[in-house]
């Protein structure tokens, strides 16, 4: 069974941006896993950093079980996720362990450094399952297979500099919106946070608002995420696009 990771910055980023495609891909057959970088210790106003970390790992695990994915912990907190070698070697521990032939993370720019940094760990770790002298933590043993690349949409669809980005692969997720909502609730004390720390007003609201407005884009559909393919080099075959193929396009 082919295995899809996806490696992001915070609990919930996958339920955001994600979610709608890993179902999809789950329908067709594939195996998939699920992991938050950071633990989301700071995502609250009124729980200690302890206490947020326990609940946002309970919220983890139940989204993640919703969605039929395998969980993998966390090994950093809010605002340390820094491209350091301890890091990109729990990072590569997870690509080995789950030997994804599809790997989703961020965008190379978004509107964080959390993220953007995460989306340069789960590169790079990809880039390094196959080297034998590179030592993982955990240790797991060197994989020799290809992987595809994919990044998401950015934060708000643009760049930090509010550059429109345009994806170049659409997945119709309007069947499966009502799951991947569903799997964002789990997250239940993101709601006061994120109402009062980004003005999202209700998350559930703003995920149904990117959804479409991501699915306007396609010209297609009511709900979609979006991709765009990174580079072959060290990864795959040139033309190697695995999720159109599984997921024939739409």
């Amino acid at each position: 069974m082919p295995a899809v990771l996806a490696l992001v910055a915070h609990p919930d980023d996958i339920e955001f941006y994600f979610a709608g495609t890993l179902l999809r891909l789950k329908a067709a057959g594939w195996e998939l896993h699920y992991c938050n970088i950071s633990s989301g210790n700071l995502g609250s106003l009124t729980l200690s950093a302890a206490e947020t970390r326990r609940v946002r790992e309970a919220e983890s695990r139940e989204a993640a079980a919703l969605l039929g994915a395998t969980w993998h912990a966390p090994f950093c907190d809010d605002l340390e996720i820094l491209y350091t070698v301890p890091n990109l070697r729990r990072a590569a521990a997870i690509v080995r362990a789950a030997q994804p032939r599809i790997l989703l993370t961020h965008p190379p720019v978004d509107y964080m450094d959390d993220h953007v940094i995460a989306g340069r760990l789960a590169v790079t770790a990809a880039f390094a399952r196959g080297m034998p002298n590179f030592w993982t933590e955990p240790g797991h043993a060197h994989v020799d297979h290809d992987v595809t690349v994919y990044h998401a949409m950015p934060h708000g669809l643009v760049t930090p500099l509010r550059e429109p980005v345009m994806p170049d692969l659409f997945v119709d997720t309007t069947a499966v919106h009502d799951t991947k909502r569903s799997a964002l609730a789990c997250h239940r004390s993101q709601k006061e946070w994120l109402d009062q720390s980004q003005g999202m007003d209700s998350y559930l609201a703003t995920l149904d608002d990117l959804s479409r407005r991501v699915g306007r884009l396609s010209g297609r559909f009511e709900h979609a995420e979006g991709w765009r393919r990174h580079l072959h080099l060290g990864f795959s075959a040139r033309d190697d696009d695995p999720l159109s193929e599984a997921l024939a396009g739409g």
